[in-house]
């Protein structure tokens, strides 16, 4: 008997007709001899019409409070999918995560997972039960507050669940029918991909790719967990995202996947003393601000006032704070001035096998530059190449990419609803 852990997206539980859906699948599952353990969202916009609300009490709404407020929205989905369940036959108990044993830190609205410890889930499995899960969220270790663990918070709280209970697959189900090889909404012609590898997600993850959140698959990755990205409204097999230990040994494909990211931001620090400690200073500035950054380029200083140019990109949410800090410090760290710009788009390229392989980048630049796209920024690993562009030429920069790596498919990719996840 396998055991498995399957994650619904709110898309797929966002009424009740999907919701019947959904419980006519897990029953399914059970039925073929499984061990099901399922980790649902709140349904479609629920989580935004919550935030919405709360903005319409509060100028600043208390993070502990919110993450109260938030939590609804799961613990209403798994207890209307463990009655459908139940009203077609099947058993089921739902679980918070506090019952589900899910421990984290107290960071409100982005808490990390301390420890797991799912023995309820697991007795619940053992009586036969589907055992469902209340995604995003757990308690605090230090004071027992309830906490989210932010963006992509099911996914990865549908990974540690299935690292904690050692199943045999993590199923991710949304409205697209596995990993493609880029957004089927910006570039329709992408083609799903049988299976990827783990770093591979792991980097269109982190290049903007939607349809896993960087989280779960760091996790994933670090638990050995297999991952399946699946449809929830096709029967269609999906992508396999394996381990090291996994997948069929053939050679990597050159080019997996192309992703892309609007929602960056670009900051530039003029006329900074080029000399040592400088960048540390500046850097310093922004971590404690509380941003995250992703691209750097620091031009060399070619006049005699010895003063160079740092220019990085970070989540466009982060930019005004990220400014206002460093204004703020502009004295103590010696720069002319700064600018900003938030017309900027991020394209990836991603792929194991580029590691072997040269010509890569002569394509990459060589494809962008027939199209007359400019680049702005480059940054690179031992497995993809990210470049900077304006934003309103991202779209026609990703097809165009797209297709100078032959990675067309030759029909249309199928979206079953609206956002991919």
């Amino acid at each position: 008997m396998a055991l498995i852990v399957q994650k619904f997206g709110g898309s797929s539980v966002a009424d009740a007709e999907k919701i019947k859906h959904v419980a006519e699948r897990i029953i399914r599952a059970q039925i073929d001899g499984n061990q099901v353990c399922v980790v649902v969202s709140a349904m479609g916009d629920t989580t935004d019409e919550l935030i919405d609300l709360a903005e319409s009490v509060s100028s600043k709404p208390h993070g502990r409070e919110m993450d109260v407020l938030l939590t609804a929205g799961e613990r209403i989905s798994m207890s209307l999918l463990a009655m459908a369940i139940i009203e077609q036959g099947g058993k089921a108990k739902s679980f918070t995560g506090y019952q589900a044993g899910i421990s984290t830190d107290s960071a409100h609205g982005s808490a990390r997972i301390w420890k797991l410890e799912p023995e309820r889930i697991r007795k619940s499995l053992e009586a036969g039960e589907v055992a469902i899960v209340a995604g995003f969220q757990g308690f605090s270790f230090e004071n027992g507050d309830t906490t989210t663990l932010g963006r992509g918070g099911s996914d990865t709280t549908a990974v540690a669940l299935a690292a904690s209970l050692k199943a045999d697959v993590c199923e991710i189900y949304s409205d697209v029918d596995g990993i493609y090889t880029a957004d089927p909404r910006i570039v329709p012609r992408a083609h799903k991909l049988a299976q990827i590898d783990i770093d591979s997600m792991l980097e269109l993850s982190s290049s903007g790719a939607k349809i896993l959140y960087i989280r779960a698959v760091e996790f994933a990755r670090r638990h050995q967990v297999p991952i399946r990205v699946r449809s929830t409204f096709s029967a269609d097999a999906g992508t396999l995202i394996y381990t090291a230990i996994e997948g069929d040994n053939m050679e990597e494909p050159i080019v997996s996947g192309v992703a892309t990211d609007d929602t960056q931001a670009k900051i530039t620090v003029i006329g900074l003393p080029d000399r040592p400690g400088k960048a540390a200073e500046v850097f310093s500035v922004v971590s404690e601000s509380g941003a995250n950054i992703d691209m750097i380029v620091q031009n060399v200083s070619t006049d005699e006032n010895h003063l160079s140019d740092i220019s990085f990109t970070l989540p466009h949410s982060d930019r005004h704070k990220v400014v206002e800090a460093l204004k703020a410090k502009q004295a103590d760290v010696g720069f002319q001035s700064i600018s900003h710009d938030d017309e900027i788009g991020k394209l990836s390229i991603v792929g194991a096998g580029m590691k072997t392989s040269s010509g890569v980048s002569a394509k990459l630049f060589g494809a962008l530059a027939k199209a007359g796209i400019n680049i702005e920024m480059i940054s690179t690993s031992e497995i993809r190449i990210s470049v900077v562009t304006r934003a309103d030429q991202l779209k026609e920069a990703t097809r165009i990419v797209h297709t100078a790596f032959e990675l067309d498919a030759a029909d249309t990719a199928i979206v079953y609803t609206g956002t991919g996840r």
